[in-house]
């Protein structure tokens, strides 16, 4: 397993930014966001229709870039979760995460031991099929994967402290859209004062516990406002906004001329 450069970083503190992949299913949507400079992709495995065949290809395509390939999982369910990661990929992004019991299970099956007790199958693309010696491998991988606990409701936000002091979780990440639902602003949007108020209190949570606060995020302003209130790692829409909002853009000034 590679050295993970977007856990490395926001191990420095610096930002990362990265973007979903929502709908597109062939493995060269790897290289391309690649190309354009994103330092992170997250397969969405919660809201899209890939299946692990699909995102193996994806990981696989992954490794002979810079990027670093993670997924959003579909649930906690252990086989949710390291399966993924046998698959090549290089840290989950686990949906949901509102207690502290949730985040100590997640992190037990997705590190080896003796962090957790993630199940052990070496000889697979994740370990390049030959992990050499393997207690060596796994405290390897332990160091590299990335687990980021999305925090999606009012109750992970009165249990921020306990889920961020979870060893094992790396960041914890604001989903708006669920946040707000639950929260009784459905569609509020990040510049509402309530989702403001949680993003600084992810941000100081974070910063209190030594990990990194984030946010997904799909347009500038609400960029920049998180990006000033210290959010570190900052997932920019999707593969089909870029597509859809940057062809828009595209025929738009074309029709211009």
């Amino acid at each position: 397993m590679r050295e993970n450069t977007t856990k490395r970083a926001l191990q420095r503190g610096e930002v990362v930014l990265g973007t979903m992949v929502s709908a597109v299913r062939t493995p060269e949507i790897a290289p391309l966001l690649a190309a354009a400079g994103y330092q992170f992709m997250i397969v969405d495995g919660e809201h899209s229709n890939f299946g692990l065949d699909i995102v193996a290809d994806i990981a696989l395509a992954a490794k002979s870039t810079p990027i670093t390939a993670l997924m959003r999982v579909p649930g906690h369910e252990a086989h949710h979760l390291y399966r993924p990661l046998d698959c090549g990929l290089e840290g989950l992004l686990v949906p949901h995460v509102d207690t502290p019991e949730q985040a100590r299970a997640i992190a037990r099956a997705t590190k080896y031991a003796p962090l957790g007790e993630r199940s052990v199958a070496l000889r697979r693309v994740h370990a390049s099929y030959a992990p050499g010696e393997p207690a060596a491998y796994m405290a390897h991988a332990n160091q590299e994967t990335l687990i980021i606990a999305q925090i999606e409701s009012g109750q992970a936000l009165d249990n921020l402290d306990g889920i961020c002091t979870v060893p094992g979780i790396e960041a914890a990440l604001i989903g708006p859209n669920d946040l707000a639902q639950s929260l009784g602003i459905p569609a509020a949007g990040v510049r509402h004062p309530q989702i403001q108020e949680a993003v600084q209190r992810v941000v100081a949570a974070c910063q209190r516990h030594g990990i990194a606060p984030g946010i997904h995020v799909t347009n500038r302003d609400d960029a920049e406002f998180c990006l000033r209130a210290g959010m570190k790692l900052l997932i920019y829409g999707n593969d089909i906004g870029l597509i859809v909002d940057g062809g828009k853009r595209a025929l738009a000034e074309l029709r211009g001329l």
